[in-house]
């Protein structure tokens, strides 16, 4: 990654970034969600995401689409019953400085076609540190609380969140259903004394009041969470079975009225300068108010607004979190490890003297790549004044939150004198084989492949993830297990497990931390992911740049297994039909296309594939209710501006109706709708005979 400005970067260097933060991203999500051993801060990790936003902004045609800051939350730990949200817990984009505050108010106006004199207005709070709940009530009654999970399936926590003195277990005059949403958070105070009666038990240590939340309503025995001083705080809302406002101001004055606790800091501002003035006023009070926040959340007022403005895959268009700045801290550099992740990258850990950083104790920093390490850019531009970063040197430390840091920079001063520039390695420190960087690559790669244990067992990790095979009773530690113990090698050999250990049961149930009935469970959740989805199965290949969304998309373009594996072998890059109609699918750029027909056409990795499918029944994409549909299966591009809708919105419209969007203009084009300024597109649609149709003719088309 590079420290060059992105008004500056060339394309050249921004394709290269954006692989590199693709890694990195992709990296640190396994670390936090999957190991629970994070590697970046939160400010880091926000950092590197909007960096990687501004980068697809600005070359938007490099755009990757599965870029691991699509993600949301982690996956629901083993040990609690699954909840899927009747509407998703969704996280929220971020802002860092003022300006963002302004351009979040400007890109709102924009999607709704508002000028700057239409009255727009915005409600401003504090964002608790805390862990996310969903409280369903039916007919006044809290019939169930979880977690947030991964933004679609969460954790049944309804036994421990009825310990909670903030949580209502009866309300009055409430809707028939209502999911009451917010955050359940500790006091400095409760845990200080915490952590006193834990010391004193010779019990666990939490590092700050978000984790013993989290810890304290995550546990198993309900009768420990109720010996934790835990409160909530009211902010949102999922399931209604009728509006509690039509206004976000009002909706939390009605939760409050219904008897929770919503925070007294929430205020209505009337444009950005007014919520700037407020997110100012919350951060001057921050170490007063006896609880953690990291930032304040604006949120548009209007809920008729946010209904029409919607969401992107992830994140709210209607809302963003202005997060407050990072901490630093100084301690001594003792050791550089090198991990080696799914894709063969070699990343660099940096091992500290432990050292507390706002209230939390860190030892790990991430040092992104080699370049970073000696002081440069992968352009070769000095970064931190040409400073490379050596054993044994003293370096500051960068967070943000309760997660890993960066080494932001040295103090030359107090280097040791006989400390040398560190060598990266050129060997895999894994399997031997060569670690290659190519040219263009910010990152250095392991080429053993399959023979490479750590690129083996991290592809199975991903493998067995939740939005891929999601194997219940089969996760990291497990496939880490079993590999090593020479029982699975690759994807294919998690379904032969029962046939070729015939007397696997027997081996498995004898062994620590398994009995008879958890071992019988694995084989018989095993046989029941045979039936997997395509979209799952696509995104659980593991190919580089091919994420969840990108493989949803794939599924849904190419709608079965058969199809989507003839169209990936006959695809050439760069030439032949099944090459554009790849590329023609709105979403997927030359990068991602490159790395999916590479590696569905590689001898070996073929081979893994062949030998998985033949274990299981794929399910054919599922398709939209599009009876009655006039564009059903058509391809539509839209050019020039829209008038009457904005580009977003005529483009989810379309696909809820069964259209393919595409973003290029093709013989197999069936619809292109124009507007001002259509140019190009708009005049090879007419010289290959396709239909063309102005705004007003696309909407009596589809109906209005």
């Amino acid at each position: 990654m590079t420290d060059i400005a992105v008004e500056t970067l060339t394309e050249d260097q921004a394709r290269d970034e954006l692989r590199a933060l693709y890694d990195l991203l992709a990296q640190a999500n396994t670390a936090y969600h999957t190991s629970d051993a994070p590697e970046l801060s939160d400010a880091e990790y926000d950092r590197l995401k909007r960096r990687n936003a501004e980068i697809e902004a600005r070359f938007p045609d490099l755009k990757l689409e599965d870029s691991p800051s699509d993600r949301v939350g982690a996956a629901p730990a083993e040990g609690f019953s699954k909840v899927r949200h009747d509407v998703r817990m969704l996280s929220l984009s971020n802002a860092f400085d003022d300006g963002d505050i302004v351009d979040f108010d400007e890109s709102i106006r924009r999607y709704l076609g508002f000028g700057t004199e239409d009255h727009l207005s915005f409600t401003a709070e504090p964002k608790i540190d805390g862990l996310s709940l969903s409280l369903r009530y039916e007919a006044g009654e809290l019939v169930r609380a979880a977690t947030r999970g991964d933004g679609q399936v969460g954790e049944n926590v309804t036994a421990n969140a009825r310990t909670v003195d903030d949580i209502p277990q009866r309300l009055d005059g409430a809707p028939d259903v209502l999911e009451v949403r917010g955050e359940v958070y500790m006091s400095h105070a409760d845990f200080e004394a915490l952590n006193e009666r834990q010391a004193a038990r010779g019990g666990k240590l939490f590092a700050n009041p978000r984790n013993a939340a989290a810890g304290s309503l995550r546990q198993l025995d309900s009768k420990i969470t109720a010996a934790r001083p835990l409160k909530f705080f009211a902010y949102a809302w999922g399931a209604l079975s009728d509006p509690l406002s039509d206004t976000q101001m009002g909706a939390i004055k009605r939760l409050s009225e219904l008897g929770f606790q919503t925070n007294p800091l929430t205020e209505l501002c009337t444009g950005p300068q007014d919520m700037l003035e407020h997110y100012r006023k919350i951060e001057a009070q921050r170490a007063t108010l006896g609880y953690d926040i990291d930032g304040v959340v604006y949120k548009v007022d209007d809920l008729a607004l946010q209904d029409r403005l919607g969401f992107r895959s992830t994140t709210p268009r209607w809302a963003i979190a202005h997060k407050f700045p990072a901490e630093l801290a100084w301690t001594r550099l003792e050791a550089i490890d090198i991990q080696v992740g799914r894709t063969g990258a070699l990343s660099p850990v940096a091992r500290l003297t432990p050292v507390t950083v706002g209230g939390v104790v860190v030892s790990n920093a991430t040092l992104h790549n080699e370049d970073y390490i000696a002081g440069r850019d992968n352009a070769g531009a000095d970064i931190r004044g040409g400073k490379d970063i050596r054993l044994g040197d003293w370096v500051q430390v960068y967070r943000a939150g309760d997660v890993i840091p960066k080494v932001a920079d040295v103090d030359l001063t107090q280097r040791p004198d006989d400390a040398v520039a560190y060598q990266f390695p050129t060997q895999c420190p894994e399997c031997g084989s060569d670690a290659i960087r190519e040219e263009g690559d910010a990152v250095r790669r392991c080429s053993g492949g399959l023979i490479c244990p750590a690129q083996a067992v991290e592809k199975m990790k991903h493998f067995v993830g939740r939005s891929a095979f999601d194997i219940d009773g089969l996760g990291a530690k497990q496939v880490e297990q079993f590999y090593a113990d020479g029982w699975i090698k690759e994807p294919a050999d998690i379904f032969t497990l029962r046939d070729r250990y015939g007397s696997g049961m027997q081996q498995l149930k004898n062994r620590e931390g398994w009995g008879e009935k958890s071992a019988q469970k694995l084989f018989d959740a095993i046989d029941a992911r045979r039936n997997i989805p395509l979209g799952r199965l696509i995104f659980g290949l593991g190919i580089r740049h091919v994420g969840e969304s990108a493989s949803n998309l794939l599924a849904r373009h190419y709608g079965t297994w058969t199809a989507f594996e003839a169209a990936m072998q006959a695809a050439q890059p760069c030439e032949g039909d099944a090459w554009e109609e790849l590329l023609s699918i709105d979403g997927v750029g030359a990068v991602l296309a490159e790395s999916l027909v590479s590696a569905m056409n590689q001898e070996a990795e073929r081979a893994s594939m062949d030998r998985l499918v033949a274990q299981l029944k794929v399910q054919d994409a599922e398709r939209p209710d599009t009876d009655g549909s006039p564009v059903a299966g058509k391809t539509v591009v839209f050019t020039g501006s829209l008038e009457r809708m904005t580009r977003a919105e005529a483009k989810a419209r379309a696909e809820k109706m069964g259209a393919k969007v595409s973003g290029s203009v093709s013989k197999k084009t069936d619809i292109v709708v124009i507007g001002p300024g259509a140019g190009s597109k708009e005049k090879k649609a007419r010289d290959l005979g396709l239909t063309v149709l102005d705004e007003d003719a696309w909407l009596e088309l589809i109906g209005g």
